[in-house]
């Protein structure tokens, strides 16, 4: 980014109005895409990079018979849509099939078919930010059952690591269109008061959503996992036990909206099944919940506080509380065939697995600034109605004249004193390293070793190289192959008495 004294404002995504995913009912976004643009419901990843919408290959004769809709599509052109069809935009640019590389620690995997398109946040004549000929994936797993909005930098490598092709966010900050590569989140809480959408801000963040506290996170040195926050313990008091302590040694996690639940150890997990009369399913994976429980819990209305820090084993450290309605929540499709209580805590095979979901982020409020290398994780508020205190985080590249009216960084001051020094400098220091590395993207064509849900056509449009440097906005003469399924490579079928291999994950 260069600098420039027309400094930009934040961006406000609107949210959608709707609440959607088959593990609960979350606050989406809007985004639309293409030539004539068709509109989809999106969930922001705070874990991921790019930009996957669904594509009617996801919707299979097993399904609903409102799977799109039930995976965010809108309808185009005036008819139902279960996904993007790339052969309906004029402005779409195929690249080939590439694995998603997002959530293999937790083993959700699939393929997207990747290409170029016209990008807009929000819906048509809503003055939302659009980018032209921007990253993204048409999906068909089920393991990523709505669309996402990668809110990272880092950048897709197609064809090499030395030609990295920038993400919608990079863009965004390098065309000045935000004021830092940056953001602020929240879910949102379908239980709070009439409904409290999500609130997403882009180059900034809602000063009126959350409770400000003075700890600041710096980046983990893996930047796969750079949210990374040391969780102390969780308390639980109100119980159908009392109060206990389920996780009383410290560990870290990632923050990660991408998926919904909040992955422990399994000890942790067992004590939660006391003290909330949970009935593990072993085919699902789920932790289910029983009617007279639901009653029992809804009445004695339970908290759990998670106790976060730097370390996970000393202060400084802040309290992150959740009623019991945060975990109030239902599984549908596939899984169950009709909405089924269940609680959102999974068990992690090891500790990198330990997640914090979109579960935890109904009642925290985070503000990443990848610029600073550092985040914040603070108490979300709620009002109704709800106002907006937006503020901008300033870029690094911008001189101090430039604005007065903007922060330079996330609220919170500094990161805390005992990292201040060489662990603080450090992750400033790779942060280069950080937004212009990726890790090369396997392409799946000819790799019988795989099972993808996406195969690669007969006469695929070029090489994945020419296209990744293709810059024209329009087709290329030949004629759009739509990307099919082939059923035989689909894996086993998403049924409750059969194995639990190969089930899709909740959103």
């Amino acid at each position: 980014m260069t600098n420039n004294q027309n400094v930009s404002l934040p961006f406000s995504w609107s949210p959608s109005q709707s609440w959607d995913g088959n593990a609960g009912s979350w606050s989406s976004f809007t985004l639309r895409i293409g030539t004539p643009s068709q509109d989809f419901r999106i969930f922001p990843s705070t874990n991921g990079q790019e930009i996957f919408i669904p594509v009617p290959q996801g919707c299979t004769s097993t399904d609903p018979s409102n799977c799109g809709d039930l995976r965010g599509v809108f309808s185009f052109q005036g008819s139902p849509s279960n996904g993007f069809q790339v052969n309906q935009s004029s402005t779409w640019v195929p690249n080939g099939i590439f694995d998603l590389d997002i959530e293999n620690g937790l083993n959700l995997t699939g393929n997207g078919e990747f290409g170029y398109d016209t990008v807009g946040l929000g819906v048509q004549n809503s003055n939302g930010l659009t980018l032209k000929h921007q990253v993204a994936a048409g999906i068909a797993t089920k393991d990523f059952y709505i669309g996402q909005f990668g809110l990272g930098p880092k950048p897709a490598n197609f064809s090499g690591l030395d030609t990295p092709v920038p993400n919608y966010m990079k863009n965004l900050a390098d065309q000045n269109l935000i004021p830092s590569l940056s953001f602020g989140y929240t879910a949102g809480a379908k239980y709070r008061l009439n409904r409290v959408l999500g609130s997403l801000t882009l180059g900034g963040y809602d000063a009126a959503r959350f409770v400000p506290n003075n700890l600041s996170y710096p980046f983990d040195a893996d930047d796969s996992r750079s949210l990374t926050v040391g969780l102390q313990s969780i308390i639980v008091s109100d119980s159908l036990l009392g109060v206990l302590t389920p996780l009383t040694n410290g560990a870290f996690f990632l923050i990660d909206s991408t998926v919904p639940d909040i992955w422990l150890p399994t000890s942790a997990c067992q004590l939660f099944e006391q003290a909330f009369g949970l009935i593990y399913d072993n085919v699902t994976d789920l932790y289910l919940v029983n009617a007279s429980a639901h009653i029992r819990l809804q009445q004695l209305n339970p908290t759990i506080t998670f106790k976060l820090g730097i370390s996970a084993f000393e202060p400084p450290f802040i309290d992150i509380s959740l009623p019991y309605a945060a975990f109030d929540l239902q599984a549908s499709s596939p899984f169950y065939p009709n909405a089924t209580n269940y609680f959102p805590i999974r068990r992690a095979a090891n500790s990198t697995q330990y997640t914090l979901g979109r579960t935890f982020l109904q009642e925290a409020y985070i503000i990443v600034d990848y610029e600073r290398s550092n985040f914040t994780v603070n108490q979300a508020v709620f009002a109704d109605p709800s106002p907006q205190k937006i503020e901008a985080i300033r870029s690094t590249n911008q001189s101090s004249s430039t604005s007065t009216s903007t922060t330079h960084g996330p609220p919170g001051g500094t990161v805390a004193g005992i990292v201040v020094g060489a662990v603080a400098l450090f992750a400033i220091s790779i942060a280069v390293i950080v937004l212009n590395h990726r890790r090369l993207r396997r392409n799946i064509r000819g790799n019988s070793t795989t099972i993808p849900d996406l195969v690669e056509p007969e006469s695929p449009k070029g090489d994945p190289a020419e296209m990744s440097a293709v810059r024209s906005h329009e087709l290329v003469n030949e004629e759009v192959h739509t990307q099919q399924l082939d059923s035989t490579l689909l894996g086993p079928s998403y049924e409750l008495n059969g194995s639990s291999s190969g089930l899709p994950s909740l959103s």
